[in-house]
C-alpha cells in the first residue's frame, strides 16, 4: 500500500517509520540529520487515517503524537462501563472547560463516525492506560485483548488542548515548552469541579508562560477554540489555584519562564483522568499522555458569542489578571464617564483616571469578602455631624455584593454605630438590602491593631477580607489631621480607619478602592498631587492615604451607584463569568438585577436620612438634596442614566 505525505513523497504506510530506527546505521551524520528532518516534515503533513494505520501496524517509533497530522483536531479518550456513562456525560457538560465533549459512543461501538469514518478505538491511540478501582495498573499498545469487556463499555471523545499551541504560534506568541523541547506542564489544583454522582475531582490545568505584552493576544487566540478548552481560566500567581511550586508539575515537564513571562493556565482534559481515579470504577481506560486520538476533522476556530476579550491586571501582590469582554469594559467606562461630570465646578476633572472603575469592579468581582466604610462628619456643629453623601452609595454597593454571594461588612466610627445601625435596619425594611450587614468599629489599641482587625490572629496569610472600599469617608491629610472642604479640622470626630487601608498595602491578597468627589476622602492619596494643584484648599485637605483604585465622581453616591451597575454588567458578561468560575459548573441564574439602585429606593432612603437628621453636605439642609443638588432633577436623573447604560 502506498500513501503520500500530503504531496508526491510516497512511502509504505506500515514501514515508513522504520526509517527512523535505521538512520544511525547508514550514511553520514549530515545525511542522518536530513533524513530525520524529512521524516518529521512528513509526520506533520500526514493525513489522519494514514497515521492511524501506521499506529495500528505498530510502526511509529515515537513516544507521542505531538506535532503529527497538523491541522487536524485531537481528542482525549475515556472508556467507562455503560452503567457510568450517563453520569460521566453530565459531569462533562457541567465542566465543559476541561471536558468539552465531542462524541459519545454506544456500548461496544469502537467507531466514532462523526469524528472519523474508519477508526477503531482499540488500536488508534499510540498508547493507553488501564485503571482498576482507581489505580493505574498498566500501559497498553492495544485494547484488542479487552474486546469482550469493551462490548459493555462506552467511549468518550473529549476536546484536546494540542490546538492551543498552533493558535498561539499563529498569533506570534512564543511557546516555551516547544522552545525547550519538552511537554507542557500540567498541575492538579485546589479548585473543585462540579460533582455529579460518583464523579468528583479537582481541576487539572496546563501552564504556558506568556510574555505580559502578549497576554491579550493569547486570550484572543484561544478564546475561539471552544472544543479545545477555550480561553485561559487563570492568569497570574499559581498560588491562587493552590499550586505551590511551578517547577514540580504533576504531569508533563517543568517549563522555565523567561523574564517578563506571566504563567497562564488553561483547563486540561487530564481532569477526566482524575475523575476516573476518584470514581474507582472496576475497569476503565484512557489514552496515555500525549497519545491522543487524531480525528479526521480539520481544526477551525469557533468564535465565542461572548465578544472580544480583554485582559486587565487587578492585583500586583499576588499578581492577578482578569478577563472581560470589550463590550462590557466599554459599558463600565461609559458609567465612569457619566459620573465624572462636575456639577459643583470644583475641578474634579483633573483628578479622574480612566479605567479605575473597571479595575475596582473586576477586583471586587473576584473577592469573596468585602469591607465597606463611609461617613464624613463635615457638620461638626450639628448632631449627627454626618452628611448624606456616602451612606446611600455604600448601601448600593453592599446590596449588589450581597446579591452576588459576597460576604459584606461595614466599619464606621464608634460614636456613629447607633446611627448606622438604624440606617441599615431601614435599608432592609425598604428592600434596598437583602440582609442586614454586620457593623464594626475600629480603634487603635496597639501597633498591630490594624493587622489583627484585618487578619485572623494577625496572620497576613489569612486575611478576613479580600477588598476594602471607602466611599465618602473622611481621609487623613499629610499632617495627620482630617479636614472638611472648608479646612475645618474634624479629627476629634473620626476614628483611624485609614490605618486599615495602610495595613492592607502590606498584606498580600487585599486590594482597596477609594471613592470620592473632592480629594479629601480616604483613598484619594493616589491623586493627591492633582488635588493640591486644582482643588480649593487642596494643599491642606488632600488625603494622603492611597487606594489601589481611585474612583472620582461628581457626587460620591454616584460612584457607589456606578459601582453597583458595573458589578451587574460584569455579572452579565459571559466572558468574565466563565473566567470567574474557572470554566467549571453552570452559569449562575439571573436574579441579582432587582438589587440595583433605583429612583424609588433611593428616594425612600434619602427621606429616611432626613428623618434621622443626616444633612446635605454643602448646605447642611434637611431637604431632599445631596451636596446642595436637588434629588428630583439631578440625582434621580443620574440614577436613571446609569441604569439605562447598565441594562441595555
Amino acid at each position: 500500500m502506498k500513501t503520500t505525505f500530503g504531496g508526491s513523497f510516497a512511502v509504505s504506510s506500515c514501514y515508513c517509520f522504520e526509517v527512523s530506527s535505521s538512520l544511525s546505521r547508514s550514511g553520514s551524520a549530515a545525511q542522518d540529520v536530513c533524513a530525520r528532518k524529512s521524516v518529521v516534515g512528513g509526520l506533520k503533513s500526514l493525513l489522519p487515517h494514514v497515521l492511524r494505520r501506521i499506529i495500528q501496524c505498530n510502526r511509529l517509533s515515537s513516544s507521542n503524537t505531538f506535532g503529527m497530522a497538523e491541522g487536524y483536531k485531537r481528542a482525549n479518550v475515556v472508556i467507562l462501563h455503560k452503567s457510568l456513562a450517563d453520569d460521566f456525560e453530565k459531569f462533562c457538560h457541567a465542566n465543559d472547560g476541561p471536558l468539552p465533549l465531542l462524541y459519545r459512543s454506544q456500548p461496544g461501538d469502537w467507531k466514532c463516525p462523526s469524528l472519523s469514518g474508519d477508526s477503531d478505538i482499540r488500536t488508534d491511540c499510540l498508547q493507553y492506560r488501564k485503571y482498576e478501582h482507581g489505580a493505574c495498573t498498566g500501559s497498553l499498545k492495544s485494547l484488542k485483548e479487552y474486546s469482550e469487556q469493551l462490548k459493555d463499555m462506552v467511549t468518550f471523545y473529549l476536546g484536546c488542548s494540542f490546538s492551543v499551541e498552533k493558535a498561539l504560534q499563529k498569533a506570534d506568541i512564543p511557546i516555551r515548552n516547544v522552545e525547550q523541547k519538552c511537554n507542557v506542564s500540567m498541575y492538579k489544583t485546589s479548585v473543585p469541579c462540579y460533582s455529579i454522582s460518583m464523579f468528583h475531582c479537582n481541576l487539572v490545568v496546563t501552564m504556558r508562560p506568556i510574555p505580559e505584552s502578549k497576554l491579550g493576544a493569547a486570550v484572543l487566540a484561544t478564546s475561539e477554540l471552544k472544543e479545545a478548552h477555550g480561553a485561559p481560566i487563570h492568569i497570574g500567581d499559581p498560588g491562587l489555584l493552590g499550586i505551590q511550586d511551578l517547577s514540580k508539575p504533576d504531569y508533563g515537564d517543568s517549563v522555565h519562564l523567561h523574564p517578563g513571562d506571566i504563567p497562564v493556565f488553561w483547563a486540561s482534559g487530564v481532569t477526566g483522568v482524575e475523575a476516573i481515579i476518584n470514581c474507582r470504577a472496576p475497569l476503565a481506560f484512557t489514552h496515555s499522555p500525549d497519545c491522543t486520538f487524531i480525528t479526521n476533522l480539520e481544526k477551525s476556530n469557533v468564535r465565542s458569542s461572548a465578544g472580544v476579550p480583554q485582559v486587565h491586571c487587578i492585583s500586583q501582590d499576588p499578581l492577578h489578571f482578569s478577563i472581560v469582554s470589550a463590550e462590557a469594559a466599554q459599558k463600565i467606562k461609559t458609567l465612569e464617564t457619566l459620573i465624572g461630570i462636575d456639577p459643583g465646578q470644583r475641578g474634579i476633572g483633573h483628578l479622574r483616571r480612566q479605567g479605575e472603575l473597571l479595575g475596582a469592579c473586576l477586583a471586587l468581582s473576584h473577592a469573596g469578602s468585602v469591607l465597606i466604610t463611609t461617613g464624613f462628619p463635615t457638620h461638626w456643629s450639628h448632631q449627627p455631624p454626618e452628611e448624606n453623601d456616602g451612606p446611600p452609595g455604600a448601601l448600593a454597593i453592599a446590596a449588589m455584593l450581597q446579591a452576588l454571594g459576597k460576604r459584606v461588612a461595614m466599619v464606621t466610627d464608634q460614636r456613629a454605630m447607633e446611627l448606622n445601625n438604624k440606617i441599615i435596619e431601614e435599608a432592609v425594611q425598604l428592600g434596598i438590602l437583602k440582609n442586614p450587614i454586620p457593623l464594626l468599629s475600629y480603634q487603635r489599641e496597639s501597633a498591630n491593631s490594624a493587622l489583627m482587625f484585618l487578619c485572623e490572629n494577625g496572620n497576613p496569610g489569612r486575611p478576613r477580607f479580600d477588598h476594602l472600599v471607602a466611599i465618602e469617608r473622611a481621609g487623613m491629610a499629610a499632617d495627620g489631621n482630617y479636614y472638611n472642604a472648608r479646612k475645618v479640622n474634624i479629627k476629634h470626630l473620626v476614628d483611624p480607619i485609614d490605618e486599615l487601608f495602610l495595613a492592607a498595602q502590606t498584606i498580600p491578597g487585599i486590594t482597596t478602592t477609594g471613592i470620592g468627589d473632592g480629594g479629601n476622602e480616604l483613598g484619594m492619596g493616589k491623586v493627591k498631587d492633582a488635588v493640591k494643584k486644582h482643588i480649593k484648599n487642596g494643599d491642606v485637605i488632600a488625603c494622603d492615604v492611597e487606594a489601589d483604585f481611585t474612583v472620582v465622581a461628581g457626587v460620591s453616591n454616584w460612584g457607589g451607584y456606578a459601582m453597583a451597575c458595573a458589578l451587574h454588567v460584569l455579572r452579565c458578561c459571559d466572558t468574565h463569568g466563565r473566567y470567574l468560575r474557572r470554566a467549571l459548573g453552570l452559569p449562575r441564574a439571573p436574579g441579582h438585577s432587582r438589587w440595583l439602585p433605583s429612583v424609588p429606593k433611593e428616594e425612600k432612603l434619602l427621606k429616611t436620612l432626613v428623618q434621622l437628621g443626616v444633612r446635605s453636605g454643602k448646605t447642611a439642609s434637611l431637604e431632599m438634596e445631596v451636596d446642595g443638588l436637588p434629588f428630583y432633577s439631578t440625582h434621580s436623573l443620574m440614577i436613571e442614566q446609569l441604569l439605562q447604560e447598565a441594562q441595555q
